[in-house]
Formats: C-alpha cells, sequence, structure tokens
C-alpha cells in the first residue's frame, strides 16, 4: 500500500479507531463525486437527483450523534470554507453539511483527482488550539513533533512540552508497525486526560506543511523532539527605526 493511500480516512481509521473520535462513512455514488468534482457553470446544467438522497443519509448518520458534527471526505476537510474559519467546521444539520463540501475548492479538487469516495462523519469537538500538535514519524519513529497552531507561544506548553513528547513517543512506538513505508504526517490532539486522538493524517513530504520543522530538506534520522512557538521578544528602552 502507498503511504498517500494510507492517508485516506476510510483506509486509516480501522488501523486507528482507538485513538480517534467514531466516524460514520457514507459511499458516494459516480454521479455525486462527478459533481463535487464539477466547476459553478458544470453544476448548474448537472442533474441533482441524487442530493436528497445524500442528504438522506447525512441526516441518519448524524441523527445518531449529539450536538454539532464535522463532515469531510476520504483525504481532506473543507478547511477553506467559511465554516471552518468562523466555527472550526462544526454543523448542526444535513444540508449545512453537503453545502460546505461544495464550497470547499479542497473538495473539488479532491474529488478531481479521484481520491474521493466517501462522506465522513464524526463528532464536534471543541479543542483547545495549544494541545493540536502535528507528528513527523519517519522510518516508524517519532522524528519531530511540532505545534499546529502557529498563532503564538503558549506558555502553558512551557511545562508540559516534555510530558507531550514523551506521550507522543510512546503513541507512535505502538502504532509504528501499522504504516505502510514508515513514513507519515499524523495530526493530533491531546486531551484533557491526557490521551493522544487522531485527527487526520497527511502524505510524507509536500505538500503537507512541515511547519515549525521550516523544510523538509533536513536529516530527519536526527530527532527534533517538540518545537514551539518561540517566546516573543520584548524591546525597551529608546529605538529609533529608519527606512
Amino acid at each position: 500500500m502507498e503511504n498517500s493511500d494510507f492517508c485516506s480516512m476510510p483506509v486509516w481509521y480501522p488501523a486507528l479507531a482507538e485513538w480517534t473520535f467514531p466516524t460514520s462513512f457514507i459511499r458516494l455514488r459516480d454521479e455525486a463525486v462527478t459533481y463535487l468534482a464539477s466547476s459553478d457553470e458544470e453544476r448548474e446544467k448537472a442533474d441533482r437527483s441524487f442530493i436528497p438522497e445524500i442528504i438522506s443519509e447525512l441526516g441518519k448518520v448524524m441523527s445518531r450523534m449529539s450536538g454539532a458534527q464535522v463532515v469531510s471526505v476520504d483525504t481532506c476537510s473543507p478547511t477553506d470554507t467559511e465554516r471552518f474559519e468562523s466555527k472550526r467546521g462544526a454543523v448542526h444539520s444535513p444540508e449545512s453539511a453537503w453545502r460546505f463540501l461544495t464550497l470547499s475548492e479542497k473538495v473539488r479538487q479532491a474529488a478531481a483527482d479521484g481520491k474521493v469516495k466517501h462522506i465522513c462523519v464524526r463528532p464536534y469537538r471543541n479543542m483547545t488550539l495549544a494541545r493540536e500538535f502535528r507528528l513527523f514519524v519517519f522510518d516508524g519513529k517519532l522524528a519531530a513533533m511540532s505545534q499546529y497552531n502557529l498563532i503564538r507561544h503558549y506558555y502553558r506548553l512551557d511545562g508540559v512540552k516534555d510530558a507531550y513528547l514523551a506521550l507522543a513517543e510512546k503513541f507512535v512506538e505502538s502504532i509504528a508497525w501499522k504504516i505502510p513505508a514508515g513514513r507519515v504526517v499524523i495530526d493530533i490532539y491531546i486531551t484533557g486526560s491526557n490521551k493522544i486522538m487522531v485527527v487526520d493524517l497527511n502524505p510524507w513530504g509536500e505538500p503537507t506543511s512541515p511547519l515549525l520543522l521550516r523544510k523538509w530538506e533536513r536529516d530527519w534520522s536526527v530527532p527534533a523532539g517538540i518545537v514551539l512557538m518561540e517566546i516573543p521578544c520584548k524591546i525597551s528602552g529608546n529605538v529609533n527605526v529608519s527606512f
């Protein structure tokens, strides 16, 4: 199995189910995939008779979960939509779930590339930004761990960073044998009870962002530990700035 194939949620979910949120999958008809891959102009002319069926199936799945949910497709989430900007992807109705999938250029491109077969539905979790990390697994070992949200330095991480790194290393040791080729990028969330939850898997290398590791051209066999945003520098006294 190729690394990129393993990063499809319906593929990795059975292997990592105990480490992630309960997820349901809705198989899409070919017509639905074609619709997602189409331009706005093509959609205007397309047959939409399959959409009520999708809304119905989404409704049945979402009714089995309490509260808001997050929807995605096999290899990506609609993070480029307004819904993710304002509500971090939380949706409350099947109509809204389908709408935001159709508005996403990321989803459109994934469908055009033949990487979409399912809609994936999981419960929405209001995650603390400071507890989200990206793990870089190289040849079955944790090569590096990066802060995920590059907004600012989180002082709360200073006292727990070593414990978080040890937790991540133990996690990777337990699941490394399940990863084809031994190389993958894993986005995780660490709960308040120090349990790792897998949020997403990404292929090794570009276009996946190396975040605070800055670049992919490096010796990944040398562990980089946990990398966090630096503490901001304070400048005091008389400061003259010229242009």
